[in-house]
């Protein structure tokens, strides 16, 4: 067998033409490589976003309190009831609502308990977001799968214990 006939080894890889020297400039006239930095937002305008969801929230509020959810023919029959005979988990939240409005908790818990709760996490998160905002931060809150789960899960059975007879004090 002739040596010369086997594949021989990789020799070193050729240097290119161009190496150690600079890197070509940007042409003149043209602007920096990296666009500059956003000027910063000002803080009435990063407020602006919370305080306008606060106010659409205090306008329906207000309307609800003023138009009385009990008085039939102001709102729509909720259509869950209406065509099943079930209590679905909003039923009574406008009644609960009206009743908030007016700083009659006993009543709001009594029409809708799970909407009071719902108040109080929009509070709570409403608050967090103002106080983000401020600062310049954002308003992040990841719900894990779980949390979503778990949340239905209370949904659901806050619905079937207010149809059931020993439950009838969920219901509206």
């Amino acid at each position: 067998m002739d040596a010369s006939a086997s594949p021989a080894a990789p020799g070193p890889a050729p240097v290119p033409a161009d190496r150690g020297r600079a890197a070509p400039a940007p042409p003149a006239g043209h602007g920096p490589v990296f666009p500059p930095a956003p000027a910063p937002v000002s803080r009435l305008r990063r407020l602006a976003t919370p305080v306008g969801v606060m106010a659409a929230v205090v306008g329906a509020f207000g309307y609800v309190a003023t138009v009385d959810p009990n008085e039939p023919g102001h709102y729509p029959v909720c259509p869950v009831l209406r065509f099943t005979g079930i209590l679905c988990p909003g039923c009574g939240g406008l009644r609960s609502a009206h009743a908030f409005a007016h700083g009659d908790l006993v009543a709001a818990l009594g029409s809708n308990a799970l909407a009071v709760a719902g108040y109080v996490v929009f509070a709570a998160v409403w608050l967090l977001w103002m106080v983000r905002a401020s600062r310049g931060q954002p308003l992040r809150i990841a719900l894990a799968p779980v949390h979503l789960w778990g949340l239905g899960v209370v949904l659901l059975a806050f619905s079937v214990l207010r149809n059931l007879p020993f439950g009838s004090g969920l219901a509206p």
